[in-house]
């Protein structure tokens, strides 16, 4: 009836549950009908975290609740109730983080059919449960392709590795044709030890584990319905014969978002960084943006949201998807604080923690600037100023010094310790500011004051605690202190370039390396952008030693790795206990490698101003993007010959945009229209409206 899998989706279940609605007319036919389910743990009482622990929501038995409504005048419902019948299939065990095990000598052939003789099952447990159902709101999960392996190798005996040769989440199918009772044993895992066989080892407690077992009814096609592994290989044990590249195809799920954006360049490990980030986002945003798929956590972590959501916007139609998520958000608030993970499954002890609760300020802005819907903005008001104001009671002196929570700091930064206090107040300081901005959008004058009066409190008390007010130098003298400072504009104008030029000096003390952990990632660039050092900002993203984007592209990653250190050529495998080769955080960069390297932003939210400003550096040759705004696609195409640049821009319908050209410029044409030019430090701009310009220059 649907391709949707694991209805209804992942939300509080103590706080809410979605409804699916669906047109069943046409399955309908005269005489008898029936109405069937197939029920599993799930997120509502199958393993979550780390701690062994299930049953989070609920216990057994499972809930089925359902309505069939006849519209044909007579208002005629069909409910659940007690006439219902239930029995156990051929689904022996099926669990997210430990797989599914499945007897095919126990199917029912025909169990859904009107005349199947149910004799022998038992009936069904009627509950009277109130628990708050909503519309679904977020995009389903759904199969989005199939891989083929590409290689098969067999490490020991009776044991087939599959390489699918991408990282990939979801699960696979099986042919096989054998013995009735034939056990054909599935592992699942990302990486590979040295003589060839599987390393589990970061799994944890996630067995990643499916099992088939034959009917021996000729050939066998299977494939689960209840779980979902992150990996790349697969080693199939008990298979009867030899298996080839057709015994297994890959099955790639996620919450079903549209692309948005298609981008490269004429350097072939940015392209695969590009993709890289692409396929974290896509495994990684399963019902709810997951830190991660394949251990036993895959958990809504706040931190990771907000870090990475301005990159999500740009790649994919997330709107609906974050839309979803907020109101789990929302409703998972308590005194003011949001928790460290949505949908909550901790406790009472994680919430709070700076750069992770501020997720309910950051995520629903961003939606707001990227989308120009004010809707989110206006839902989520309300506790984006309870969050913010929690903070200001229990610090009165305008730096966030208690209540920090779990307070997890710059967290997986390498080689350098942000000072947590100082983390915390440039965050206490952006989130004031982005209520205030909110505010604002949302015509609310005197809280727009009341807010904006608060992050200038804070801003001041921020310099004058951890600035050093004649050289810049800010406490701790990390990448990400600077990088937040400067983003957050809570340095005045005399003390930015000197902030900029520690933080480059910073950089160039590690041989051209980064430092920054989750918080600082997504910001780094951009603060060296911000400075005017983009020839800094291009040689970390194209540096290829530890520790550095590329550097796990050399290590053959077609995802983004959780650690940089996960795996080094001196040092093998990081520590297994936080060991992801597929966690988007630090993918982050793909926000300032759209903005800066295609050069599109949004003056506007909703894209209705455009900004179109690429930035040639690194000895790039040419890029291209193609962004799916509000508007229709916008278009920046660009390529460097011998010092002359060439820049192809469309702009979208009913919008304007502002196009920087570098160099001196020596000609433009446009479909329609003329544009009076205007002097850019490094180049010159162009106001103009929708429609195609070619813009032509000297560098």
């Amino acid at each position: 009836m649907s391709d949707q899998h694991f209805a209804p989706g992942w939300t509080g279940y103590d706080k809410r549950v979605q409804v699916q609605t669906y047109d069943v007319t046409r399955f309908l036919r005269q005489g008898r009908n029936v109405i069937a389910a197939t029920l599993a743990d799930g997120w509502y009482t199958g393993f979550l975290g780390w701690d062994g622990k299930r049953n989070h929501y609920g216990g057994y038995p499972l809930r089925f609740r359902a309505s069939l409504k006849v519209l044909d005048g007579s208002e005629t419902t069909l409910v659940t109730d007690a006439s219902w019948k239930a029995a156990h299939g051929p689904i022996l065990f099926a669990d997210f983080y430990r797989g599914e095990h499945h007897d095919a000598r126990k199917a029912m052939p025909g169990w859904t059919s009107p005349n199947f003789d149910d004799t022998g099952w038992h009936a069904v447990d009627v509950a009277d449960e109130n628990r708050n159902l909503v519309g679904t709101a977020g995009a389903e999960v759904r199969v989005s392709q199939e891989i083929k392996p590409r290689q098969i190798s067999n490490p020991q005996p009776g044991e087939y590795v599959f390489d699918m040769g991408q990282n990939m989440v979801g699960w696979v199918r099986l042919r096989v044709r054998g013995p009735a009772g034939t056990t054909i044993t599935l592992r699942h895992a990302e990486m590979l030890k040295p003589d060839g066989t599987l390393y589990t080892e970061n799994l944890r407690t996630a067995d990643s584990v499916d099992r088939y077992i034959l009917s021996g009814r000729g050939w066998e096609v299977w494939e689960p319905q209840f779980t979902f592994h992150g990996f790349r290989y697969v080693a199939m044990t008990g298979f009867p014969g030899r298996p080839n590249l057709n015994t297994i195809t890959g099955r790639v799920a996620h919450s079903d978002i549209p692309q948005a954006l298609e981008f490269s360049t004429d350097n072939p490990q940015l392209n695969q960084l590009q993709s890289n980030i692409d396929w974290g986002q896509r495994g990684n945003f399963l019902s709810v943006p997951t830190d991660c798929p394949q251990r036993d956590e895959r958990l809504g972590w706040m931190g990771d949201a907000q870090v990475f959501v301005r990159t999500a916007c740009m790649n994919r139609d997330v709107a609906s998807f974050f839309t979803k998520w907020m109101g789990d958000v929302n409703t998972a608030q308590h005194v003011g604080a949001f928790p460290d993970v949505v949908p909550t499954m901790l406790g009472p002890g994680g919430a709070g923690a700076p750069a992770w609760g501020d997720a309910g300020v950051i995520v629903p802005w961003t939606l707001y600037e990227c989308y120009g819907d004010t809707r989110l903005l206006q839902q989520s008001f309300s506790h984006m100023a309870a969050w913010v104001d929690r903070i200001a009671k229990m610090n009165p002196d305008f730096l966030w010094k208690q209540g920090r929570g779990s307070d997890y700091g710059d967290w997986l930064s390498i080689n350098a310790l942000t000072d947590k206090e100082v983390l915390a107040t440039a965050f206490f300081a952006h989130s004031a500011h982005l209520v205030a901005q909110a505010a604002s959008v949302l015509g609310k004058a005197s809280e727009q004051a009341q807010y904006q009066r608060l992050f200038e409190s804070i801003a001041r008390a921020f310099l004058q605690a951890y600035v050093d007010a004649s050289t810049g130098k800010i406490r701790g003298d990390t990448q990400t202190a600077y990088a937040l400072a400067l983003r957050f504009g809570l340095l005045p104008h005399d003390l930015q370039s000197k902030a900029g030029q520690h933080l480059v000096a910073n950089i160039k003390a590690r041989d051209n390396h980064l430092s920054t952990g989750f918080v600082g990632v997504s910001h780094l660039l951009p603060a060296l952008s911000q400075v005017g050092r983009d020839d800094v900002a291009y040689a970390l993203l194209t540096q290829t030693t530890f520790p550095s984007w590329l550097y796990s592209i050399q290590q053959g990653a077609t995802t983004i790795w959780e650690r940089w250190d996960g795996w080094t050529e001196d040092k093998g495998f990081q520590t297994p206990g936080l060991n992801s080769f597929n966690h988007y955080s630090f993918g982050a960069v793909g926000e300032w490698m759209y903005e800066n390297i295609a050069g599109l932003s949004p003056l506007a939210p909703g894209w209705k101003r455009i900004r179109v400003r690429p930035v040639p550096g690194a000895n790039l040759k040419r890029a291209s993007a193609t962004l799916q705004t509000p508007y229709g696609p916008l278009v920046s195409r660009w390529e460097l010959n011998k010092g002359h640049f060439r820049l192809h821009v469309v702009i979208p319908a009913n919008t304007t945009a502002r196009v920087h050209v570098p160099g001196k410029v020596m000609k433009h044409t446009a479909t329609s229209g003329a544009v009076q030019a205007q002097s850019d430090e490094g180049g010159t701009v162009f106001p103009v409206g929708s429609g195609a310009w070619e813009f032509t220059s000297t560098m």
